[in-house]
């Protein structure tokens, strides 16, 4: 039976998935070529997000509860692409998920919780390779820039030199922008999973808990204040190399290693130079160590307050989003010691702003540039599903830039 729509956004009363909502109504309106929906628990809350997105009283509203698998598979089953914001995934995403899976319904959605996809990904990738359901985790802030920063610059490597990179170094120059409920509500629930399992503290520590089946080697470490030699500048811990470096691997792995099976990549906060840079990258890394001390110990949701967290549903204004921005260095390095460096950068801020549009398009290079040929039924990653057509149409509709430096 032929899907009613090819994109469904469930979740599209919450935060981000009104900020999904309105990227699709101003980027692609009645022109869009593609049918869609919103759904949620609420049609209440959906109809006063239609109207504010300036979106017409014929765009369907379609109810469905997350804690109802029922109501998902149904859901699930009227469409081709599925975009989930409803977070955090661990709590809230498994039932969705495996609809879309049994049903043969593509996914998408923002997860950064690498100890809940760990646990999905053997249990998902059956009967989606079966259904022919392409599920792709990250399409967010967390880890397109990253993912697919990589894949750019093996791409460029191969054309330019004729060989690729054995080890990569991300570095973030700039970041500026905030974060929402929904992104500190997912961090607490992986805290307190570990603090109720403290043996998974071993899997968010491992670059290759997303590639079963495979190691590779040692890689760099990305803890406290250290000196990049190749960027010449101080640097220190980035919060989110935990998930992007996992993501990046699995990348490689589903692509079939063709960076060699002793690759490794490592992210870092770029601090700037001399004394002033490696005071900052000391602090950092200091104020790192604390508050992943901290949020260990306690893991609760009073933390939220203790902190001035947001609460969920809750986010960075309008104005800080458009203010946001932010830039990546990559630079690989061959066996041989040739090197070539990319720069990715957003122009939103990179949680929410940059993020809506990822997720968007991420859904969108499903339905309209992958075939089912070259990306099969499966578990799959942005850089590995999509790759260089992703990146050609985060180019055009996304804000981003990916350019070879020099």
């Amino acid at each position: 039976m032929p899907a009613s729509f090819d994109v469904i956004v469930f979740g599209a009363s919450g935060f981000t998935g009104q900020l999904v909502a309105q990227v699709l109504q101003s980027t692609y309106g009645s022109s869009s070529g593609f049918s869609w929906a919103l759904a949620g628990r609420d049609a209440h809350k959906l109809a006063r997000v239609r109207e504010s997105i300036g979106a017409p009283a014929s765009l369907p509203l379609l109810t469905a509860d997350a804690r109802q698998p029922h109501e998902l598979r149904a859901l699930v089953r009227q469409a081709r692409v599925v975009i989930t914001t409803v977070g955090p995934y661990q709590l809230h995403g498994e039932a969705l998920v495996t609809a879309c899976a049994e049903a043969g319904t593509d996914y998408v959605d923002l997860c950064g919780e690498p100890l809940w996809m760990a646990k999905m990904i053997p249990l998902l990738q059956p009967p989606a390779a079966a259904s022919g359901a392409r599920i792709v985790f990250s399409c967010g802030f967390d880890s397109i820039p990253f993912d697919l920063g990589v894949v750019f610059l093996q791409h460029a490597m191969q054309q330019r030199l004729g060989v690729f990179a054995s080890q990569v170094r991300g570095r973030v120059r700039v970041m500026k922008g905030g974060f929402s409920g929904g992104t500190a509500a997912s961090l607490l629930a992986t805290l307190q999973a570990i603090k109720q399992d403290p043996a998974l503290a071993r899997v968010m520590a491992d670059p290759f808990a997303l590639t079963p089946g495979f190691r590779g080697p040692p890689q760099p470490s990305s803890e406290g204040a250290a000196y990049d030699d190749w960027a010449q500048s101080w640097s220190s811990p980035f919060v989110m190399a935990a998930i992007n470096t996992k993501n990046v691997h699995r990348t490689h792995a589903l692509r079939g290693h063709p960076w060699g099976e002793a690759f490794s990549y490592d992210e870092r906060l770029l601090t700037g130079t001399g004394l002033r840079g490696q005071a900052r990258a000391v602090a950092l890394a200091c104020q790192t160590w604390l508050q992943n001390g901290l949020l260990a110990q306690a893991a609760s949701r009073a933390l939220i307050q203790r902190y001035a967290l947001p609460q969920p549903g809750q986010g960075p204004s309008a104005a800080e989003r458009e203010a946001g921005r932010y830039e990546v260095l990559f630079t690989g390095q061959s066996a041989a010691g040739e090197r070539l460096a990319v720069v990715v950068k957003g122009d939103k801020d990179p949680g929410y702003g940059s993020t809506s549009k990822l997720l968007s398009e991420s859904a969108l290079c499903l339905l309209r540039d992958v075939d089912h040929l070259a990306t099969p039924g499966g578990v799959w990653t942005p850089g590995a599903a999509m790759g260089l057509a992703l990146v050609r149409r985060l180019q055009a509709h996304a804000g981003l830039s990916f350019e070879v430096q020099g």
